[in-house]
């Protein structure tokens, strides 16, 4: 806590969500990106660097920092386990990069070439094609719907995959 302290990472959060200062839900997530460095690791793998960041960011603004003044009571933090277990979420994004690259010839492999540009219906488009993709997936495997039990939890990692497969090829 002494150490959290002297850096100062986080910002002031609203009077009515805040404990104390630098609280885990005032980092920026933008800060947070820089904080995990996954492009580093994966630097010619954009949507596996955006999954760490994910994963990560569940666990401590969902998980740690929401589910410890916000639950009320078992099982709240269980659903932000969705996005990071089972690989679930990596395959819907990845069908994404697949199709981004079928339908707009954007290669998520050379980050900065050809980016596709960002008009409401190129947005629309991969958003729909992940979405029908990832509910067509929990219809035809019944074991996915077990472990994503709840809607929330179904919600979003389809959201997560949808905004991945859409703001990596647009930038």
């Amino acid at each position: 806590a002494k150490h959290a302290g002297v850096v100062q990472m986080a910002s002031i959060l609203p009077a009515r969500r805040a404990r104390g200062p630098n609280e885990p839900g005032g980092i920026k997530f933008g800060l947070f990106s820089d904080i995990i460095q996954a492009n580093r690791k994966y630097p010619k793998d954009a949507p596996r660097a955006s999954l760490e960041v994910v994963g990560s960011g569940v666990m401590l603004f969902d998980q740690i920092w929401l589910g410890s003044y916000m639950s009320g009571g078992v099982g709240f933090t269980r659903y932000a386990t969705a996005a990071y277990t089972d690989n679930i979420l990596d395959e819907y994004t990845y069908y994404g990069m697949d199709y981004v690259k079928d339908k707009y010839g954007y290669d998520f492999t050379k980050p900065g070439d050809n980016m596709v540009k960002p008009t409401q219906d190129i947005v629309n488009d991969i958003v729909t094609e992940v979405s029908l993709n990832a509910m067509e997936q929990y219809e035809q495997f019944p074991t996915l719907m077990e472990d994503h039990f709840g809607g929330s939890q179904r919600a979003g990692v389809i959201a997560a995959a949808s905004g991945l497969s859409t703001s990596i090829p647009t930038g």
